[in-house]
């Protein structure tokens, strides 16, 4: 007979612990752009963030820090200007692409 496991005795999976550099980011950072979804953006920037350290990603992208993880947080929508200034202070930048490939 098996050993039954229960869910909550599983350990909780922190993407932050898998983003080494920014190759990782940006890689993790398409992924969720595909989603389109803005507010899974902010959340994913601000997993990114505290893969760096919150408080080294605030000054480089000069935000305060409380303003960053308000920024941040899930389900917020922050300003196309916030997400510049942090994909520069993590070293990525967004970029277009056609959704559909010419033929």
């Amino acid at each position: 007979m098996s050993k039954k496991i229960k869910i909550s005795g599983l350990p909780v999976f922190d993407a932050a612990e898998h983003l080494k550099d920014e190759a990782d980011i940006a890689e993790y950072l398409t992924v969720v752009l595909e989603e389109n979804d803005p507010s899974a953006l902010a959340e994913a920037l601000g997993t990114v963030a505290r893969a760096r350290g919150m408080a080294v990603v605030a000054e480089a992208s000069g935000i305060t820090r409380e303003a960053l993880y308000k920024a941040l947080r899930p389900g917020s929508q922050p300003r196309f200007e916030t997400v510049q200034r942090v994909c520069a202070a993590l070293g990525v930048r967004l970029t277009a692409a056609p959704q559909h490939p010419a033929v």
